[in-house]
């Protein structure tokens, strides 16, 4: 009930993205690195490795977790029992196992992601990375702020054994603290030696960390009187957000300031409509804008396919001639002139592109919002569809070794 009075556990799951999947995973991983120290199990040790993988693969800024766990590991009084046992060897192997596949593309690819990582959130001032990092630390505490207000006012007087339960802490909660520590210290200090961002949002999945400690580390028992206290405010934070948060926040993002999200569905389906008046064949291809380009391939009842190789997030490809003549369809904000113009590239190599601008308006309890135009372009298919039986993407992906290059917005 504590978390739930965070804004993370109420309110996160609106933000669907990496960030989102670790909520799971790393208190997943937490548990069993857990019971792999306490049992040095073969079984416990391998499920450490492989679900700690998992977070990884979720995120890189998992990074920090493991970096957590081999503090915790050190930091910890039995750490010499735990690495003469085979536990963190087969952690070890067992996470190798499971990122082998995500290795071999990163060699592959010549460490495409991390070059991504510090192009999109490095390069910046050492007085900046001191700014990130306070921020960091600012942001975790403003989170974790009411529900230490709601514990304190429920313990009261009691919080003056603080100091005695942490001195007693149980071995496994001790080893909880220095994940902890770990989570929380690493991440400024990596911002300070590699002048990068590093937004406390990223950190909203370790909230777990601080809550079980204080709660599990107490000696004593709360009173049903402030139990029953917290569970009607996290009810209440529940079905205020529900009933009355929720509907001004959509009002507001439907007649004031709508943002590019509010228009994808709209434009996939207004898109695949047109489509299907000018040729009875599934629309398979899509291209364009990020994200108007990924909302049809999710929204479209066709479900066209759109790829863009890694490292070329930066780059607008033309797609290749046997790719058009399978059929293919480009979406733009029409205000977007850098989109607009690669669609008018794209047009000049195909003289059957059908270019067609429609606005697209959302409605929220028949309310009508604020319209936005759309730019598409339609290449009908010419010839069969061809059954490439290793689902190749050499006839459908964008050409990017001839691609006109420009640096995307």
């Amino acid at each position: 009930m504590l978390l739930m009075l965070t804004p993370v556990y109420q309110f996160y799951a609106q933000r669907f993205n990496a960030n989102t999947v670790l909520l799971a995973i790393w208190p997943l991983a937490t548990y069993c690195h857990l019971r792999s120290f306490e049992s040095r199990s073969i079984g416990w040790s391998i499920a450490a490795g492989a679900v700690t993988a998992l977070t990884m693969l979720g995120k890189y800024y998992s990074v920090f977790l493991i970096a957590g766990f081999a503090l915790a590991a050190f930091a910890h009084p039995q750490r010499a029992t735990y690495f003469k046992s085979w536990a963190p060897w087969v952690s070890t192997i067992s996470g190798l196992v499971v990122l082998g596949p995500h290795l071999y593309w990163l060699v592959a690819n010549d460490g495409a992601s991390f070059d991504y990582a510090l192009r999109q959130q490095g390069g910046f001032s050492f007085n900046h990375s001191i700014g990130e990092a306070s921020m960091f630390l600012l942001g975790i505490a403003a989170a974790l702020a009411f529900p230490v207000i709601v514990w304190m006012l429920a313990a009261g007087p009691r919080l003056k054994r603080f100091m005695a339960d942490f001195r007693a802490m149980p071995p496994g909660l001790l080893l909880l603290f220095w994940v902890f520590v770990g989570t929380l210290a690493f991440p400024p200090l990596t911002s300070l030696a590699l002048g990068t961002n590093m937004p406390s949002l990223w950190a909203a999945q370790g909230l777990f960390l601080p809550v079980v400690l204080i709660v599990c580390g107490a000696s004593y028992a709360i009173e049903r009187f402030y139990i029953v206290n917290i569970a009607i405010t996290v009810a209440l934070i529940g079905v205020i957000s529900t009933v009355v948060a929720a509907p001004i926040h959509a009002i507001y993002r439907n007649e004031v300031a709508a943002n590019e999200r509010t228009y994808y569905r709209l434009a996939a389906l207004e898109l695949t409509k047109r489509w299907h008046q000018e040729t009875t064949r599934t629309l398979t291809q899509v291209s364009g804008d990020d994200g108007l380009a990924f909302a049809t391939a999710f929204y479209s009842p066709d479900h066209p396919r759109y790829s863009r190789p890694f490292r070329y997030q930066y780059t607008w490809g033309m797609p290749r001639p046997t790719t058009l003549e399978r059929g293919w369809a480009g979406l733009c904000f029409t205000r977007d002139t850098v989109c607009t113009d690669w669609m008018g590239k794209v047009a000049e190599r195909d003289r059957q592109a059908i270019r067609v601008d429609f606005e697209v308006q959302p409605r929220l309890w028949g309310r009508p919002g604020t319209p936005t135009m759309i730019s598409a372009l339609m290449v009908p298919p010419r010839i069969a569809q061809l059954r490439d039986p290793a689902g190749s993407l050499a006839d459908t992906a964008e050409d990017f070794s001839s691609s006109h290059r420009q640096p995307v917005r």
